[in-house]
């Protein structure tokens, strides 16, 4: 299933289940929340009449940083015996089509393409073997960050925070297999991260033990789980779309902020 968070013609915000494909697609308003069984309100609208929005509004979002071996690797850094975390806020999350917005103060900011690991019930202390009943569906994440602040900030919560600094979507796919799915990231068209999440180096399950023993995980709570090797700058007026097998293509401009 397809789980969308939508602008209906209505005048309202609600989530929606997307049924069919390409022009024939149509959206199915769902009651209240996403999670467990949906509760269809009866009403649907053509897909072409509503407006994608992030597909869930998490109360955090986890980051894995240094994830594929050929990303740690392009900037000279060695991979974590263990993930290493760190933090985005809620309020870096933004839609499919939205502006990615580069502050004034810094002079690099570059895409990551990444899949998301959407959560689906409250969980501490789960084993990976049991991560998988844990876990709502997947959607696309881009980790954007402002690289000089990285570097000289000396850590990471300036540079990957700012407002509309994590878009998210175009949607939750709830039957999916993340063990090995193409993932590639074009600015402009042009190719620049191309590559698979079976290159991961710590593997979705895992990931999801490993942040659950730190902190309890709630419904929508995402883990991104690290990007490949090619990241790079992005300027105004640039266009940066991720695509991930199975799930879709996340598109953003890029304005000056």
């Amino acid at each position: 299933m397809r789980l969308a968070r939508i602008a209906h013609p209505a005048g309202g915000v609600a989530f929606a289940a997307i049924e069919g494909d390409d022009s024939d697609a149509q959206v199915l308003e769902i009651a209240e929340h996403p999670f467990g069984q949906p509760n269809f309100t009866g009403r649907r609208w053509p897909l072409a009449d509503v407006r994608l929005l992030a597909p869930i509004l998490p109360s955090k979002i986890i980051a894995v940083g240094r994830n594929y071996a050929a990303h740690a690797s392009e900037f000279g850094n060695e991979v974590p015996a263990e993930p290493m975390i760190f933090m985005k806020p809620s309020t870096s999350v933004i839609g499919p089509n939205a502006a990615i917005k580069l502050p004034p103060s810094s002079s690099q900011v570059d895409f990551e393409g990444e899949l998301a690991v959407v959560i689906g019930q409250p969980v501490k202390n789960v084993p990976a073997a049991r991560a998988n009943a844990a876990i709502l569906g997947y959607t696309i994440a881009n980790d954007v960050s402002a690289r000089d602040q990285q570097k000289s900030d000396g850590q990471w919560g300036r540079a990957k925070g700012y407002d509309t600094f994590c878009p998210l979507g175009p949607w939750i796919e709830t039957s999916l297999d993340p063990g090995d799915l193409a993932l590639r990231t074009e600015l402009d068209g042009e190719v620049r991260q191309d590559s698979r999440t079976s290159a991961l180096v710590h593997k979705i399950p895992d990931l999801v033990e490993f942040v659950s023993t730190v902190m309890t995980l709630l419904p929508g709570d995402i883990i991104i789980t690290g990007t490949p090797e090619g990241v790079g700058p992005m300027a105004p007026g640039q266009q940066v779309s991720i695509t991930v097998e199975g799930i879709g293509t996340l598109t953003n401009p890029v304005a000056a902020g």
